[in-house]
């Protein structure tokens, strides 16, 4: 490698009139390649202002070196992303901002294209792949443990319900034709309930009614199902109780 060998580099962008700023790495194509970033959705700032570019650090002209400049660069970014206004990356480590994703899912749905694309059938489809591989993979809400995935639970119904959103923003017959709606889709997927067998439902019910609960109220115990009969008929909390078996 000479002095003049083409690089890979850590760089940062700011700009003479006004705070913005921006992170990215470069592989030249030859030595002192022009290069001044390449932004899609904040494009406009260099278009608008005067870019000054600084670079940062220099990294050995392999693949390995072209991976370690890009694990820097996300590390740098994260502390700024999406969180400082002035910071002008749309994208860390591969992860899309909230912004860049509405942007690109409108445009898409302008143009009818991407999951636009696609007929109610492939949309669910996808829909049971995806939720397929997180089960297997212990990805996404299948990596939070189960108490933690109730509290987000309770976090985001309480949210949905003071903003009259989601089910929240619907009337009585139009959750009642929904709920049916998803359990007919349901039983034509096979999922849920609908995918197991007489015998594996039965089993599950059996379980069920093995559990003991103790309502804290009264020192009640039955079965899950039971208690919360015996709670609502009394006007009881159905959240009042303890699992004891």
């Amino acid at each position: 490698m000479t002095s003049y060998s083409p690089r890979i580099y850590l760089y940062k962008i700011t700009f003479e009139e006004v705070l913005y700023y921006y992170y990215g790495v470069k592989k030249e194509k030859y030595f002192n390649q022009k290069y001044w970033g390449s932004p899609i959705t904040n494009k406009w700032c260099w278009e608008l202002y005067t870019p000054k570019k600084q670079i940062l650090q220099l990294f050995s002209y392999t693949d390995d070196g072209w991976l370690e400049a890009q694990e820097i660069e996300s590390r740098i970014i994260r502390p700024f992303y999406q969180t400082d206004k002035w910071c002008l990356n749309e994208n860390c480590g591969g992860k899309i901002s909230i912004s860049s994703s509405r942007k690109a899912g409108l445009k898409n749905k302008e143009n009818g294209t991407g999951f636009f694309s696609m007929t109610k059938e492939e949309k669910l489809e996808v829909a049971r792949k995806v939720g397929h591989s997180s089960f297997i993979n212990n990805t996404g809400v299948f990596s939070v443990d189960p108490e933690r995935r109730k509290n987000l639970g309770k976090i985001q119904g309480k949210k949905l319900k003071e903003q009259g959103l989601g089910l929240f923003s619907m009337t009585d017959e139009e959750r009642h034709l929904l709920g049916i709606r998803n359990g007919e889709r349901n039983k034509e997927l096979k999922l849920g309930i609908c995918g197991l067998s007489k015998e594996e439902r039965s089993k599950n019910a059996k379980e069920a009614n093995k559990q003991k609960w103790k309502c804290t109220t009264t020192g009640y115990i039955s079965n899950s199902g039971g208690l919360s009969r015996y709670q609502i008929k009394r006007g009881i909390d159905t959240k009042n109780r303890v699992k004891i078996k």
